[in-house]
């Protein structure tokens, strides 16, 4: 895993803490504050799922570019 990497999961995460903090000390019943703890959560898998499935697909894009330049480079060389 890159730095880079490392450091946006470690964002992600520190905000779905303080999401999550922030829930937990409002004021309101037990049964809200569950159901807004839910509702948080999928939104983050939401966002986190986008953001690897983006990482994904330009993965995949560089793959295929630099699959090209070698098969380039190694039809040159032959």
């Amino acid at each position: 895993m890159t730095t880079q990497t490392k450091i946006v999961l470690g964002i992600l995460g520190a905000a779905a803490v303080g999401a999550v903090v922030g829930i937990l000390m409002a004021p309101e019943k037990g049964s809200t504050t569950r159901k807004n703890i839910a509702d948080t959560a999928a939104d983050w898998a939401d966002k986190i799922g986008g953001v690897l499935d983006s990482g994904k697909d330009k993965l995949n894009k560089l793959k295929g570019e630099y699959k090209q330049k070698a098969n380039s480079i190694t039809s040159e060389l032959s």
